[in-house]
């Protein structure tokens, strides 16, 4: 109950935070996904043993090559913490989560509803042909379904949920993303608000990926609360990996 408790208040009332910093909120019942030592939990899918590593307390990824790791176990419903610093102009990475682990050949990344982490000067860099810039929504929190996964973007833009505010800091300061995902539906707290939602995920079971795509990031947090199962059936869940 009190499980169920603190997620009731992430849905009700992270909308209406309005303040620059997000307020401190008890973590009791959470579960370290780093312990800030060494990559205990995770298990690299088709990166390489230079992608990853542990500085100074904080989980570093190279961005070199492009892929994957992944958690040792699957997820259903949960509410996720992750704190994240891009190092690069323009950086790209993101946390996957309902994933299959299960890299495309095309993109080398997986099927999964994907939590997009991007430097801010992502669509200065990256205009489109006629010069013109992507919009900013794009890299501070769009939600959406990667490779074969389907869900229904509350703030679309296109098959994506855009964030209807832009909060995220530039590189070399600290972000933090609270994603709370139950029942195939997805929200994220942008440092202190709630920003963007997506609904009605094909996969509601699966595991967590962190992603490597060509910028040095930094993670310094990544705990976990499990909720209580719900409607993931065979169908809506990812194969299970040895």
């Amino acid at each position: 109950m009190r499980q169920l408790g603190v997620a009731l208040f992430f849905f009700l009332s992270g909308f209406s935070l309005s303040n620059a910093e997000e307020p401190q909120i008890e973590e009791t019942g959470f579960v370290d996904l780093f312990n800030g030592k060494d990559l205990s939990g995770w298990i690299d899918v088709n990166t390489s043993p230079e992608t990853w590593s542990v500085e100074d307390g904080l989980l570093v990824c190279s961005g070199q090559p492009i892929g994957v790791m992944r958690s040792e176990k699957q997820y259903e419903n949960f509410i996720l913490i992750v704190e994240w610093r891009h190092m690069d102009p323009g950086g790209n990475s993101g946390v996957f989560i309902w994933c299959d682990a299960n890299p495309r050949e095309e993109n080398r990344l997986p099927s999964g509803m994907e939590v997009q982490m991007l430097e801010l000067d992502w669509p200065k860099l990256n205009r489109y042909k006629d010069g013109s810039l992507p919009p900013i929504a794009y890299v501070h929190g769009e939600l959406f379904g990667a490779g074969t996964v389907t869900a229904v973007p509350d703030n679309p833009r296109g098959k994506r949920s855009k964030s209807v505010e832009n909060r995220c800091k530039p590189r070399g300061k600290w972000n933090r993303y609270v994603v709370v995902a139950v029942d195939g539906t997805v929200k994220l707290s942008v440092n202190g608000k709630f920003v963007n939602s997506i609904r009605e995920s094909s996969i509601r079971k699966g595991y967590l990926c962190l992603e490597s795509e060509g910028g040095e990031i930094h993670f310094r947090k990544i705990k976990i609360m499990e909720l209580p199962g719900g409607m993931a059936d065979e169908k809506s869940t990812a194969p299970v990996l040895d």
